[in-house]
Parts: structure tokens; C-alpha cells; sequence
């Protein structure tokens, strides 16, 4: 590996081996969208697990994004309201896609073009945004990065 790794804000899972890393503000609604995603893999029968909630590794290593979890909180995340559960987790895994949570105020309907998200310098992915509000947001997601494969 490359460098040392970035300490981010952020939640981390995979998914039927694809590396979702969800960006945004605090309280923006990170963790439950990703535990939403865990729970609709479950219902599908997908493997399913959190790499980290609120604070993310990240590594560069050479193409592939890597990320991994502080000890102190490892397979632990927040869902608002309900507190600090504990969860199937991996210690870590390669990160293919940013997910952008949105609320519902957000004005424009449709993402930008080929949008990348900036994790740290010199290390971005391309991004996919999703309603907070979505019933199925694993199913969005994944419809998602199969327009972005045809696309790319």
C-alpha cells in the first residue's frame, strides 16, 4: 500500500462484493441508508456487511480504493434514535462507488454527468445519489451502477 490512510466522515458496507461508501454532512442520514441497504441485501439473500459508521480508513492502493475501520468502533453503527447497534462486519474491503445521500428539498432531479466524489487528495469515485425517502435504496443503487457499467 501506498501511503497512510485518510480518516474520513463517512459509513462503509459491502454488498455481493461491491464497496459502497456513503458521504455527507453529519445527521445527513449516512447509517441509516446504509443499514437499509444491509437489510435489503439480507432480504435478497446478497452477503452483506459494515466495514465502518462515522469514521472511515481510506487507502489508495495503487487502482483499488481500500477501506477499513478504527478499532474502537468496529462493527458498530448509530442508527439515529435507537442507538449504537452491533452488526455483521468485515475488517475491510475494496470501495468501487460514493453514495450521496439526498434529502428531500434537493432541487435538481437529475446527477451530474460522470459525477465523482472527492474522499481525499488525489482519491475520488464515481458517485451515485439516492433519495433518503427510497423503499429499496440497494435496488436504486444497483440499477444505478449497471447504467454507469454501460455507460463507462
Amino acid at each position: 500500500m501506498n501511503t497512510a490512510p485518510a480518516n474520513i466522515h463517512g459509513t462503509a458496507i459491502t454488498v455481493d462484493g461491491i464497496g459502497l461508501l456513503y458521504l455527507g454532512p453529519s445527521g445527513g442520514g449516512k447509517s441509516g441508508l446504509a443499514f437499509d441497504c444491509l437489510a435489503e441485501a439480507r432480504l435478497r439473500q446478497l452477503p452483506g456487511a459494515l466495514v465502518a459508521d462515522d469514521r472511515v480508513l481510506i487507502l489508495q492502493d495503487e487502482d483499488r480504493i481500500i477501506a477499513s475501520c478504527p478499532d474502537a468502533i468496529r462493527g458498530l453503527i448509530e442508527l439515529r434514535y435507537s442507538g449504537i447497534v452491533s452488526v455483521d462486519h468485515v475488517a475491510e474491503a475494496e470501495i468501487h462507488f460514493a453514495v450521496l445521500p439526498v434529502p428531500s428539498n434537493e432541487g435538481d432531479r437529475l446527477p451530474p454527468d460522470n459525477e465523482k466524489a472527492n474522499l481525499a487528495p488525489g482519491i475520488r469515485l464515481p458517485a451515485i445519489r439516492v433519495p433518503l425517502w427510497s423503499r429499496f435504496p440497494l435496488s436504486l443503487i444497483f440499477a444505478r451502477i449497471q447504467t454507469l457499467k454501460g455507460n463507462g
